[in-house]
């Protein structure tokens, strides 16, 4: 079993032994164990709170060894509105919901959800359902690089 204890920031150049893909949920477990596609177990020892991002890097205990994140496509919703502020109105109603959400200046992504969905809908935002690569925001006091 090789132990995870150490995030480093996204490095495109470092050579790694294992890409871990991950959904959005999995990149905010600090402690659990996964299989590379090898069956190599991997077991995450991270400090609490840890949330992981599509390109960091994990150590290993002994530094001899680099894993590299990657944000696992992952069933959400696309959401896209003709106006800004449209979006903006989207993105607050969504927080008062404390629903976890991507926001981009064109586009929020959140997972699936019918009622959402609907009340999206309902304020005239397009819903696109797709399968892609999901980085909510981690919050004001998440744990950020």
């Amino acid at each position: 079993m090789l132990n995870l204890t150490q995030r480093l920031p996204a490095n495109p150049d470092a050579v790694v032994s294992y890409t871990l893909s991950l959904t959005a949920d999995e990149r905010t477990r600090s402690r659990h164990r996964f299989e590379t596609q090898d069956g190599e177990a991997l077991f995450l020892r991270l400090p609490r709170g840890t949330v992981l991002r599509d390109r960091d890097l994990l150590q290993s205990e002994y530094g001899d060894t680099l894993v590299r994140i990657a944000a696992k496509p992952e069933p959400i919703l696309t959401v896209t509105a003709k106006e800004p502020l449209e979006l903006l109105r989207a993105a607050y109603h969504l927080g008062n919901r404390h629903v976890a959400i991507e926001i981009a200046p064109t586009y929020l992504k959140l997972s699936p959800d019918p009622v959402l969905k609907a009340m999206l809908e309902h304020m005239g935002m397009e819903v696109k359902e797709e399968v892609l690569p999901f980085q909510p925001e981690t919050g004001a006091y998440g744990h950020q690089h």
